[in-house]
């Protein structure tokens, strides 16, 4: 019952949309303004759904839509659904704002990122990969291999116990002692106790 009223009520509003747009078209100055008045408060609400509330937006976008419809009105046909006529004008503007945006919002955002410009590039991730290997060489076999297999290639502590014959706790114990060495040296603190 509440969906068969709801649909009533569309197709009155259809109705009374279609009769002003058929009156302006004959001539009926008033009846066309009152049409985009009438036309423009649904426009509204179909675009604020779809633009979310942004008002100056949607106003933008409300106005291209009303622009062309009144520009295309010629191509309007009296038996057609005025409903599915205005959609396809206000689903076509949509379509050109999303590809503006997606254009314009590129292009402003590539224009306006100046991060990349002092962004760390490759050969300072070369320098710390180097810096790395200098101080992993300063520890002890127990506690490099560890760190280079479970930390930096990503084995398992089982899969590194097997290749360097070490015992998984011995792996873990030269992981911890090798990290903390090297934030001593690091800190500039050489410190032998560990090794």
């Amino acid at each position: 019952m509440l969906r068969t009223t709801s649909q009533q009520a569309l197709s009155a509003r259809e109705a009374q949309l279609q009769a002003l747009l058929l009156q302006g078209l004959a001539g009926d100055a008033v009846a066309y303004r009152a049409f985009l008045a009438a036309l423009a408060t649904h426009v509204r609400g179909f675009l604020l759904r779809r633009l979310g509330q942004r008002p100056a937006d949607v106003e933008d976008m409300l106005q291209e839509v009303l622009l062309a419809v009144h520009n295309a009105r010629h191509t309007y046909q009296a038996q057609q659904p005025l409903t599915a006529w205005v959609q396809a004008i206000a689903r076509y503007k949509l379509a050109d704002h999303y590809r503006s945006y997606a254009r314009h919002g590129a292009l402003h955002e590539a224009l306006n990122d100046d991060s990349d410009l002092f962004a760390p590039g490759e050969e300072e991730a070369a320098q710390a990969t180097r810096d790395l290997g200098k101080l992993l060489e300063q520890l002890p076999a127990r506690q490099r291999l560890p760190i280079v297999h479970v930390k930096l290639e990503g084995l398992s502590v089982e899969e590194t116990a097997r290749m360097t014959g070490l015992s998984s706790s011995a792996v873990k114990v030269g992981i911890h002692r090798g990290l903390k060495a090297l934030a001593k040296l690091i800190g500039g603190k050489g410190d032998d106790e560990d090794r």
